[in-house]
Order: C-alpha cells, then structure tokens, then sequence
C-alpha cells in the first residue's frame, strides 16, 4: 500500500464540483481539497487521468505529493474522522506517531 497527498484549486465552480466527486471515489478527503490517496500506483494514475480531463491546466492547480512509507504520520488538532471511528492508516490521536 503507497499513500499520496492530493490537493487542488479549482477556479470555477463547476468543475470544483465534479472535481471533487472524482476524487471522493479514490481518496479519503482531510480537508476541503485536500486527500490522501491509500492504494497502488494504478490507482493514483487512474485519479489523476480522471481529475486531469476535467480541469482547466490554464487555471486550475492539481497536485499529487507521494507520502515515504516509514515517514512520520502526525495530527495535530481535531479529528479528521468522528469520534470512534478509527481507520489505521491516519493517526488516531493528537500528537502520535
């Protein structure tokens, strides 16, 4: 499993929209626009393919960071998931490792 930071800025409306639907079928959103991607290089590329024919390159920004598989794995304030619920690839308290 490889792990990837995703983010976008989207200047219209629309496209922001459908944007984000495409993405919430890869990724896991932990903020407004941006995600972390959990899977295999396929599933990467096939994201960015997708989010890459929907956005204006003149004015939109898309960006795909790779996260090192034994880097450290830190959150620092509220939680992205509900309380609970835990999935073992985020940090599951403030301040861990």
């Amino acid at each position: 499993m490889l792990y990837w930071i995703i983010g976008y800025d989207i200047t219209d409306s629309r496209r922001l929209q459908r944007v984000h639907r495409v993405v919430l079928r890869y990724a896991i959103p932990l903020e407004l626009s941006v995600f972390l991607l959990a899977g295999h290089e396929i599933d990467k590329q096939r994201c960015m393919e997708e989010i890459s024919s929907l956005i204006d390159p003149d004015t939109d920004d898309l960006r795909c960071y790779p996260l090192p598989a034994r880097g450290l794995q830190e959150r620092i304030g509220k939680a992205t998931l509900p309380a609970g619920i835990h999935w073992s690839g985020l940090p599951s308290g403030q301040n861990s490792i």
